[in-house]
């Protein structure tokens, strides 16, 4: 039913308000408005509010969307940390956690966990109110089976069915997809990417990776490999062994693993001071360190966050000149680590990039930091429940949970 989820949508990103407004607005006549209203009434989605502005007759009722009729549960998990959330239908985070993680222990034990957190941040809300979950993994997801292929840095997921995993834990249906693209996702829906149509997310994390949005939708690929950035062949350094088994990829290169291993060698070799000390203080060599040693001035530290800038930039200018977006958003620990970091990178793509492709370029660090990807994973549940062919399939039999007959064992 195209005209319901189009009557919803109006009503939910606010742009109608009363059914006038919604016959308006869609073209559709008040007769087929009024009924597709009660239906979304009846399901629960909409309510009825105060009389709104009356335009010569009786005051006609304002309609509000339920966004506390479900709720969508989220994870975000990293190489070596995790985000969990619980969100409302309008895509806002009711509670969150960060805790640590490692996925190299395998997806039985990491989603366990996983899980355990979410069922500590769903507390006393009912079962029945989990309309959906959606998982972001660090690494190429199959988008069709929510399944992850051969990703480097996750030993024993490949094949590994996520998407039943959370199905069978909560009853009710689950997404998987790429941490970047929801990173993307978040910031195109709520964060410095609204309003735009055309958009590339690069995260410069551990690793390296980027989102794209074209037209306003996400753009995924064939399989769901598309704008794995941190792979494309870079600079000289043909020696250096990523982890995906290729050489010179930019993550091995300009990643976050790429600093820590050069700040270590850097280190024992007394070559940065602040580095050397913090290492015979046994405090852990992470990013954190490699970014407070530039901030406290140490120039290795400066030059080697400034040599990864470059090579991100570089890498990004050939996918600008490519792609044409209207914005670029760098998040990630690295990426938003320094303004130098940020203002290297601009000078890179605009030093490489033709012309006419950056323009009205806008180059911008993600404000929703750490919680972009949270959002993003909200909003790709909600988008796929709320669908017409998905909200047809449920809105009859009450909520997303009885889509399917969770009682059956598979």
């Amino acid at each position: 039913m195209r005209t319901l989820t189009d009557v919803l949508n109006l009503v939910r990103l606010g742009s109608a308000r009363t059914r006038p407004e919604i016959s308006r607005q869609s073209g559709l006549a008040r007769n087929v408005v009024a009924d597709r209203v009660d239906q979304l009434i009846q399901a629960g989605l909409l309510a009825e509010g105060q009389l709104g502005a009356s335009t010569g007759g009786r005051a006609p009722r304002e309609l509000r969307f339920k966004a506390d009729a479900g709720h969508i549960l989220v994870a975000e998990i990293g190489a070596t940390t995790c985000e969990v959330g619980v969100a409302d239908l309008s895509g806002h985070l009711v509670s969150t956690l960060e805790a640590p993680v490692d996925v190299k222990e395998g997806p039985v034990a990491t989603l366990g966990y996983v899980g355990a957190l979410l069922d500590g941040l769903l507390g006393d809300l009912p079962a029945a109110s989990v309309w959906g979950v959606g998982i972001g993994l660090p690494g190429p997801v199959e988008w069709a089976t929510g399944k992850p292929v051969a990703p480097p840095i996750m030993p024993g997921w490949d094949g590994f069915d996520v998407r039943e995993f959370f199905e069978a834990r909560y009853r009710c249906a689950a997404w998987v997809d790429n941490d970047v693209n929801a990173m993307a996702t978040g910031e195109v829906r709520a964060g410095v990417a609204q309003g735009h149509q055309d958009v590339i997310y690069v995260k410069v994390g551990t690793g390296i990776g980027s989102g794209l949005f074209s037209r306003g939708r996400i753009h995924r690929g064939a399989q769901g490999a598309a704008g794995d950035i941190g792979h494309l062949a870079v600079g000289t350094r043909t020696d250096v062994v990523c982890r995906c088994g290729n050489n010179g990829c930019l993550e091995a290169l300009a990643g976050g693993g790429a600093l820590v291993r050069d700040a270590r060698t850097l280190a024992r070799d007394d070559r940065s001071t602040h580095l050397r000390s913090a290492l015979e203080a046994d405090r852990p060599l992470d990013v954190g360190l490699i970014v407070e040693a530039a901030l406290f001035g140490d120039p290795v530290a400066i030059d080697m966050l400034s040599r990864s800038a470059l090579a991100v930039g570089e890498a990004l200018a050939g996918m600008v000149s490519m792609f044409n977006p209207s914005v670029v958003v760098v998040g990630g620990r690295v990426g938003r680590s320094l303004d130098l970091y940020l203002a290297t990178i601009r000078r890179a793509v605009l030093a490489r990039s033709l012309p006419l492709a950056t323009r009205s370029l806008l180059i911008v660090t993600s404000p929703l930091g750490d919680r972009a990807g949270l959002i993003g994973l909200a909003f790709t549940v909600i988008d796929e429940l709320l669908a017409p062919e998905m909200l047809s399939k449920w809105l009859a039999q009450g909520t997303p949970t009885t889509l399917k007959d969770w009682t059956q064992e598979d």
